[in-house]
């Protein structure tokens, strides 16, 4: 028989709880929660973590800026359980986000906790950091004077004119990317003008480097609707609007990446006396209700997740039980649509 934390035939024994998908052949275990913002995928992350004995890896674009907290509803230091959080607060808020290089930051955190003889639990709503650490997805490189180019074209036309071109161009990647995330708009015109192909055709199909068996957790859409709009009251009765201003005097407003983040672009926009208050709290939620619906739109394209009732009342043992059966991942083709 294999000793505690090891692999027999029966697969990993960790904290009285068997994986039973990894073996000598295998891959070691990866868990992924996955799903629209508010679903609850923090919480159901630490409990797993901590069943499991596992170390949580944020696949949460916002949640690696530093300061960027209360926004994000970043989980804070004393409500984590003491449970190792990785990935979080690595950024400042000036750098421009590279999914490049998050690849190679959480490959490595996954590494490190394997050889701790723990699991990760690889927890956000990122879609593309998510599948930047399962899959093979890899970066086309990129050409300056394009790239300054469709800077230029950013700044004189804005966001939306260059999202209207990509969604002619290529309408799956254009269903994927906010017509406001002017960055990530002009990453995949410029990938198309290089390449020559659809900037959704660089992705992989759905086959995973790692044994992952990924949870998304579901809400009906009113009740996700309420959700959201009582954690963004809830985020301004917490000093929202104050650690906007905070970040400002860090370099928010020069952060090509952070300064459009959900919330405080809208709060940006009230601090230059562009909106009032309220306003700027409504379009916050308008937006986030807008932003969760790409999110499960982008999922569910994944046949690999296997989707929960988030408000269901066994919903960790629900989850235990499918990491517990876990089959081998299905492969598709390259993903072509939205």
């Amino acid at each position: 028989m294999a000793p505690p934390g090891m692999c027999g035939r029966g697969g990993r024994i960790v904290h009285g709880h068997t994986l039973r998908c990894h073996t000598d052949a295998m891959p070691q275990p990866v868990i992924v929660v996955v799903g629209p913002t508010a679903a609850g995928k923090s919480e159901l992350s630490l409990r797993l973590a901590r069943t499991l004995g596992g170390e949580v890896v944020n696949a949460d674009s916002m949640q690696l800026y530093r300061g960027m907290d209360i926004g994000t509803a970043k989980l804070p230091p004393d409500q984590r359980e003491g449970i190792p959080h990785h990935l979080l607060d690595i950024w400042e808020v000036t750098k421009t986000a590279s999914v490049f290089e998050y690849q190679r930051l959480a490959r490595g955190a996954i590494e490190a906790i394997h050889e701790r003889g723990r699991v990760p639990v690889v927890v956000g709503g990122s879609g593309l950091y998510v599948r930047a650490i399962l899959d093979n997805l890899r970066f086309p490189g990129t050409d300056p004077a394009l790239r300054d180019q469709l800077e230029g074209e950013l700044a004189e036309t804005g966001a939306a004119a260059l999202h209207a071109r990509l969604a002619r161009l290529d309408p799956a990647a254009a269903a994927a990317i906010l017509p406001s995330n002017g960055r990530r708009i002009v990453r995949a015109l410029e990938v198309i003008e290089l390449s020559g192909q659809p900037f959704s055709a660089t992705l992989p199909g759905y086959e995973s480097i790692y044994h992952a068996t990924q949870i998304g957790l579901s809400v009906p859409r009113a009740e996700l609707d309420q959700r959201i709009a009582l954690r963004v009251r809830r985020m301004w009765q917490a000093g929202f609007v104050a650690e906007v201003r905070g970040l400002v005097a860090a370099g928010l407003r020069s952060g090509k990446t952070a300064s459009r983040a959900l919330g405080y672009a809208q709060v940006l926009r009230y601090l230059d006396g562009e909106w009032p208050e309220e306003q700027a709290e409504a379009e916050t939620v308008r937006a986030t209700r807008k932003f969760a619906r790409r999110q499960e739109s982008w999922f569910r394209r994944d046949p690999r997740i296997v989707w929960l009732a988030a408000d269901s009342g066994h919903l960790a043992g629900q989850a235990l039980d499918t990491i517990n059966s876990c089959g081998s991942p299905r492969a598709t083709a390259q993903e072509t649509t939205s």
